[in-house]
């Protein structure tokens, strides 16, 4: 709003006040209430030093609203990040399923999409090794979907019943109030140490999946079997995959430490400056369909979320695209009002009788309503249905707006008012027969608790086995109990003996303890399954990453416009840093503006980098302690580094300018030759035969 300032003196001589007009054309300040406010900086007063007094409603009004601005914040799922997109479907299911986004190729759906970590608050870093939610709201012309998941197909638990118990164990141990947002520590080591079930998990939970580069770069899953159900009442089963367009990646321990001190809120910086900048992420959506009869014949029960089904067994299926292109315009309004439950399906989606997904079902609705304080949370616009008209005799309760009007508010009622059930068109339970006696017991084909945890192990790369097992050893480290860092090896032996002897070696164990008894022995003969690594499933170019760019006072500007140039044409983005934020003067006397200064640049922030320093200011930037630590950790880091004019920095940072094959001279003239390989590599994610990498 544009004001015209006036000063004036107080009464009584004092400092001069600050009285603002309203603009031609600018809304008047108001009250909650409408009430035009004449002085939004000082509270009325007895006399110019008196008492505020209790009349006051225009600072009531203010304060009242700003005491109550914050609402309980997620027991799980706290900190998050929410785009609008939209659902393309590019496979017609009409004969597998009524549900309505999959009725037509080209049909689209509004969604709304929340990523999140499980374990912090609202307040911790957004590179703690924790698992992601992916949570996505359909808005279909049938009703609200929600298909709330995780980046990882599997959870730590079978059954409802232990979640509370899981929870409270990675949470801050309630004595201390810490660990934050992670879990190492020992309530949680010595609960997974006597909950057999969660090993599958807990081999996802230390590999690379639960550091990844961006959000843009992880799967999302539904985690649990659903079902999908046709016109004819006809029932499959389905699990749900969301696949990266943009390939999976990750960054390395080291790096998530450093990015947390750097920039916490990496994560949420990432997307929002893909939306804005038109760099819309993509995924697709993937089926895997299956029937009764392979449910029968799968080594694993289908209802067990500690369990996948490999793609190799059954292929993940594109059926549609989803595309984030739209940042929120108010962060509370709709990231933190936003409410998924589970149970929001629509015709043509089912449940299945996961013991786990029963109980999210039961759950959700009472947590949505002890954080946004009433029944009425579907009518605030993230979560009111908006692809259908929504006709009911709900009516009444806190922050109600809407009601029918009129007589009548029941049904069936004779006055022939108001909407009535639809046999033909309403949402239809498959009806699965059902039998058995009321127990509470965990079925036997749920008692395998190893052998996919090994079979994910064996399918990861020798760079990604190694990183998780310094996984274990750095979490196994924290707990202060030996009596947990043993009962943990004693697990991993019944995955993989070179495993647990690594950890075991890592901890510093006098001799390996015995296997943890086991309900079912391991299975070593299951086949190892690709998907389920992330470096044979990254990106093939270097679309949608980041290069930084180091540069100081007299630089090459033509190799920095070459270099721009070929990581635009590549669908990438540059960033510039320099001793000072204000940027630096290129050869010709250009000024390139910088996003970063040398010290809050450090060059885990980018995917690669490179070094393109002028003789002004070059020892001076050769002398900084923080440009001198960016060229080492990339170094350490695998990045593929390009340089010029660098060789003073270089060698201040220990380091030779030909090291190896994944540094890159663009002060040659070749051609081009140079630049072009250097780009053509950094479509890798590291360069991995680097010393030290493995």
């Amino acid at each position: 709003m544009k004001i015209n300032t006036q000063l004036q003196n107080g009464t009584d001589g004092g400092p001069a006040e600050v009285h603002q007009t309203v603009a031609a054309g600018a809304d008047a300040l108001t009250t909650s209430q409408g009430v035009k406010i004449s002085d939004n900086q000082n509270s009325l007063k007895a006399g110019v030093q008196g008492p505020t007094l209790l009349e006051d409603f225009v600072l009531r009004d203010k304060i009242f609203h700003f005491d109550h601005e914050r609402i309980p914040e997620r027991v799980v799922h706290a900190r998050g990040f929410g785009a609008h997109g939209t659902f393309e479907c590019t496979r017609d299911l009409s004969q597998i399923t009524r549900a309505a986004p999959f009725q037509k190729v080209g049909k689209l759906t509004e969604t709304f999409v929340r990523f999140s970590t499980v374990a912090g608050s609202k307040g911790s870093m957004d590179l703690a090794r924790d698992v992601r939610g992916f949570a996505v709201k359909f808005y279909t012309d049938e009703g609200n979907w929600d298909l709330v998941g995780n980046n990882i197909p599997v959870f730590f638990i079978q059954d409802a019943m232990k979640f509370p118990d899981l929870v409270h164990a990675v949470k801050p141990e309630p004595d201390r109030g810490f660990p934050q947002a992670q879990s190492a520590h020992d309530t949680f080591w010595d609960y997974i140490s006597l909950t057999p079930e969660s090993m599958h998990m807990v081999m996802w939970q230390m590999s690379d999946r639960t550091i990844p580069r961006s959000f843009r770069t992880m799967e999302g899953f539904g985690v649990h079997t659903f079902r999908l159900v046709n016109a004819a009442g006809e029932s499959q089963f389905v699990k749900f995959h969301w696949k990266p367009r943009q390939g999976l990646q990750s960054v390395l321990w080291d790096e998530a430490v450093k990015i947390n001190g750097a920039d916490p809120d990496h994560h949420r910086r990432d997307l929002w400056e893909a939306l804005t900048t038109g760099d819309h992420p993509q995924w697709d959506l993937c089926l895997q369909v299956f029937d009764q009869a392979f449910a029968d014949s799968f080594d694993f029960d289908i209802l067990d979320a500690t369990k996948l089904i490999p793609e190799e067994l059954i292929p993940a299926e594109p059926v549609g695209t989803l595309t984030l292109d739209r940042a929120v315009d108010n962060f509370f309004e709709f990231t933190e009002q936003v409410a998924f439950c589970t149970q929001n399906v629509i015709p043509g989606i089912d449940f299945s009788d996961d013991p786990l997904l029963q109980g999210r079902n039961f759950s959700y609705l009472d947590t949505q309503l002890k954080r946004l304080g009433s029944t009425n949370f579907t009518q605030l616009e993230v979560n009111r249905p908006r692809g259908c008209p929504m006709h009911n005799f709900q009516q009444d309760g806190h922050m109600r707006k809407g009601n029918r009007k009129g007589q009548v508010m029941y049904e069936p009622n004779g006055f022939e008012v108001g909407p009535r059930e639809d046999p033909l068109q309403g949402y239809v339970s498959y009806a699965a027969p059902v039998e058995g006696a009321k127990v509470r017991i965990r079925a036997e084909s749920f008692a395998d608790h190893y052998s996919q945890a090994r079979q994910f192990y064996l399918s990861q790369t020798p760079v990604e086995q190694t990183h998780l097992r310094d996984a274990l050893v750095f979490e196994l480290s924290k707990c202060e109990h030996t009596r947990i860092r043993a009962a943990m090896v004693g697990h991993l032996r019944n995955i993989d003996e070179d495993l647990a002897s690594g950890v075991a070696s890592g901890l510093g164990l006098p001799e390996l303890p015995p296997p943890a008894t086991a309900a079912r022995p391991t299975r070593q003969d299951l086949v190892l399954s690709p998907a389920l690594s992330i470096l044979a499933n990254g990106p093939t170019s270097f679309a949608g990453r980041v290069m930084g760019v180091m540069v100081s006072n007299g630089f090459d500007g033509t190799v920095l416009d070459s270099l721009t140039s070929a990581i635009t044409d590549a669908g990438g983005k540059v960033k510039l840093i320099a001793p000072r934020v204000t940027g630096a003067l290129d050869d010709r006397g250009d000024l390139h503006e910088a996003q970063f200064s040398i010290p809050g640049g450090p060059s885990v922030l980018f995917d690669a980098v490179a070094v393109i320093l002028g003789a002004d200011d070059e020892k001076t930037v050769a002398e900084m302690p923080q440009a001198q630590t960016f060229l080492r950790d990339a170094f350490a880091h695998g990045k593929f580094i390009g340089h010029a004019s660098a060789q003073a920095l270089f060698q201040s940072a220990g380091l030779d300018t030909k090291i190896d094959d994944g540094c890159f001279d663009l002060g040659l003239i070749d051609d081009g030759d140079t630049m072009a390989r250097f780009i053509s590599s950094c479509a890798d994610l590291r360069y991995w035969a680097r010393r030290g990498m493995v």
